[in-house]
């Protein structure tokens, strides 16, 4: 049984992968779509190390490979791992580590993906290599949800909220995000329906909540 300290409603995060050229006008594009699918994901707290590791993986292709490599980058979970990884047709240019000193510039790329990924190598295909890197990310599993309070307290209330609503044989499961998501937008209905019996402005209370949330993001401490 799934108590309500834990991840009731299941986050579905797909891999996906995204063919490209390696140049280094790509490598803004590339960290942008990357921001954008974590924070889908709700992985906020990933996005800055996943893009130094896109930054430099495929920098790496640019500068040992050569400019114009027709290269992919394919993201998946891992476990509770995000793992990233960056294809380029050429066999014999492998990433290596090396402990740039000084105002050295060689070498630093895979340093920086050495300090912020978990782990990291080369997979050598019949045409192609992969380097990949894994990030940690604090979730329990691969459909795991962010911790924090107000995000526990969420997800204790929607499973009382919402279990009525839910089939017996289903209760004791994980639920799909979809339906937490109308879980949700239905207690919010509710609660904007009770603050205007009480006499209460539900369009200020909508813009209260709305502030109080963005200034949690901001500073999650």
């Amino acid at each position: 049984m799934i108590g309500l300290d834990e991840c009731r409603f299941g986050v579905e995060r797909k891999a996906w992968d995204l063919a490209f050229l390696a140049e280094a006008e790509e490598l803004a594009g590339l960290r942008r779509v990357m921001r954008l699918h974590l924070e889908l994901w709700g992985l906020p707290g990933v996005v800055y190390a996943a893009q130094i590791c896109v930054t430099e993986l495929v920098a790496n292709v640019v500068r040992h490979v050569g400019p114009g490599t027709p290269s992919s980058l394919a993201v998946s979970m891992n476990g509770e791992r995000l793992r990233i990884e960056v294809s380029d047709p050429d066999l014999r240019a492998l990433p290596t580590l090396i402990r740039a000193t000084g105002e050295a510039e060689a070498g630093r790329g895979m340093a920086l993906v050495d300090g912020v990924a978990d782990c990291w190598g080369v997979i050598l295909r019949g045409d192609s290599k992969v380097t990949w890197c894994e990030l940690a990310t604090g979730l329990r599993s691969a459909n795991d949800h962010v911790g924090g309070p107000q995000v526990a307290k969420a997800e204790a209330v929607l499973g009382l909220f919402g279990l009525g609503a839910v089939p017996e044989k289903s209760r004791h499961e994980r639920l799909g995000l979809t339906l937490g998501r109308e879980m949700a937008i239905d207690l919010i209905a509710d609660l904007l329906h009770w603050l205007r019996a009480h006499g209460c402005d539900p369009d200020e209370a909508l813009d209260c909540a709305q502030a109080h949330f963005e200034a949690e993001a901001a500073d999650p401490t």
